[in-house]
């Protein structure tokens, strides 16, 4: 791997060549990620987050995961996180619910730790571990697991978003997040990725271990994925159910393979439209802590938003 910094992407030719805008030149996403190597903004972006955490080394030197410090404040179906030291936070999370029951701080059950991004157990938990890396300014892991007996209950989605100013917003960003069931494989959740600096936005039907990486796989390739992961999700449900909501994935699935995003938007908000006029009567919603229950809807909707922003990349930014 490269020295340099930037991304913990490992390759044979090592991170410049990966990235090489000779490749690629039309990759905005590689432009952004030798930015991140190579700008004095980046170099900025290290020191801060080195210095609020008082480490003693840099990022690259951490050789094992390290806690860090929490906050959690709530208020209705809203969780405020904020990850670092309280008087120079590196990160917040917000957690909004659609519709939340026993939430509290110990009912969520949050911790966050910085990683190795050169850890083979961690990139072996990743899609790519020559295309996707953690950048190594922000090489944190969020992990939301509440106690089974905390009591916590949610319906249908939460909106996660992970805020951070350690990383630089560009437009046509690769930054995603990622999310995991614990110690399981990563998998793209991103409904957004806004300036200021970096936010990045997913939804979830229930609990799990959250990271932004750096993702380089062409959108043809993580649209496939999505697709393969929705069509999982409905083999739970009986044919009834699973029929129409397949005929919308068939269509939104030929409309992309010709080009015609707008086509597959529309059939992909025909399906999440249904999911949720059926959720919680014929298709189930509800996770809980005790882990008894399975949030199909949840899976769906969640399934169908990250889907609909990697079409969009697609459509705006061709690769």
């Amino acid at each position: 791997m490269d020295s340099a910094g930037g991304i913990g992407v490992t390759s044979r030719h090592g991170l410049r060549a990966l990235l090489s805008l000779d490749r690629r030149p039309q990759d905005p996403r590689a432009t952004l990620l030798l930015a991140l190597v190579e700008t004095d903004m980046f170099k900025v972006a290290r020191s801060f987050l080195t210095l609020g955490l008082l480490l003693a080394g840099s990022w690259t030197s951490v050789a094992s995961a390290q806690a860090l410090p929490v906050s959690v404040d709530v208020s209705g179906n809203v969780a405020i996180v904020r990850i670092g030291l309280a008087s120079n936070p590196i990160a917040d999370l917000t957690l909004s619910f659609d519709d939340a029951s026993g939430l509290s701080a110990a009912s969520l059950g949050i911790s966050a730790q910085m990683v190795n991004v050169s850890d083979p157990a961690l990139l072996a938990r990743l899609p790519s571990a020559t295309q996707i890396g953690v950048p190594k300014d922000f090489p944190v892991m969020i992990t939301v697991e509440p106690p089974a007996l905390g009591g916590l209950a949610q319906h249908r989605i939460t909106h996660v978003e992970v805020h951070t100013h350690a990383l630089v917003y560009q437009a046509g960003s690769s930054l995603r997040l990622f999310k995991a069931q614990l110690g399981g494989p990563f998998r793209d959740i991103t409904e957004s990725v806004l300036p200021g600096s970096v936010r990045t936005r997913g939804t979830t039907p229930g609990w799990s271990q959250f990271i932004i990486v750096a993702d380089l796989r062409p959108s043809a390739q993580v649209i496939q994925a999505k697709f393969a992961y929705l069509r999982e999700q409905l083999n739970a449900l009986p044919a009834s159910e699973r029929d129409p909501l397949a005929s919308l994935l068939n269509l939104a699935e030929s409309a992309v393979a010709d080009g015609r995003y707008a086509d597959a938007g529309t059939a992909l908000d025909s399906f999440s439209a249904r999911v949720s006029t059926r959720a919680g009567s014929t298709i189930p919603d509800l996770w809980r802590a005790a882990r008894d229950t399975q949030n199909i809807a949840g899976e769906l909707l969640a399934g169908a938003s990250t889907l609909d922003f990697s079409i969009g990349y697609l459509r705006d930014f061709g690769i």
